[in-house]
């Protein structure tokens, strides 16, 4: 049987994922710090520090490792700040919790994983990110919580949905 193509052919009580990962956004003032991938899964892509969630781990716990790990230094005040499912046509499937932190202890630094640049939260480079990131970051940023549902073929995205769970509204 084919992969589903759609977002609406998926039923997302039964899918189950492959892997759980996050990623941590440091968010300080008008800007973000995103990541310049070397390597992995969206490699020279921006995004936010990130990875798999260890066994024994909580996806907290995974975050502020992956940001240590990544970018040498440790985020603070880190909140869970939504969800998003992602459904391959390879037969790939991830979740991943999305945090944001208030700031981050120390100068982030090159490592052999990342390069760190910060951005304006109003100039972010879109076209050099995952294509789901315009759907879900602007909620991230603005601090409503979201969940996204994504069907890709590679690195082409076909399908999505992006709901908000903020009392304040939903899109």
């Amino acid at each position: 049987m084919p992969s589903p193509r759609s977002v609406a052919d998926i039923d997302w009580e039964t899918w189950e994922p492959a892997e759980h990962a996050t990623l941590c956004f440091v968010v300080r003032g008008g800007s973000i710090l995103l990541i310049r991938k070397k390597r992995g899964l969206g490699a020279g892509y921006y995004n936010g520090p990130g990875g798999r969630v260890d066994p024994g781990e909580t996806p907290l716990q995974s975050a502020i490792r992956e940001v240590s790990e990544e970018l040498r230094v440790t985020p603070t005040g880190v909140e869970e700040a939504g969800e998003l499912w992602f459904h391959f046509l390879d037969g790939y499937r991830l979740f991943v919790t999305v945090f944001r932190a208030a700031s981050c202890q120390g100068e982030p630094r090159e490592t052999d994983e990342a390069v760190p640049r910060w951005f304006r939260t109003d100039a972010l480079p879109y076209d050099e990110m995952w294509a789901d990131d315009p759907h879900w970051l602007p909620l991230m940023l603005a601090g409503k919580r979201f969940r996204g549902r994504f069907v890709f073929d590679g690195k082409k995205m076909l399908s999505v949905s992006v709901v908000s769970n903020d009392t304040r509204g939903a899109i």
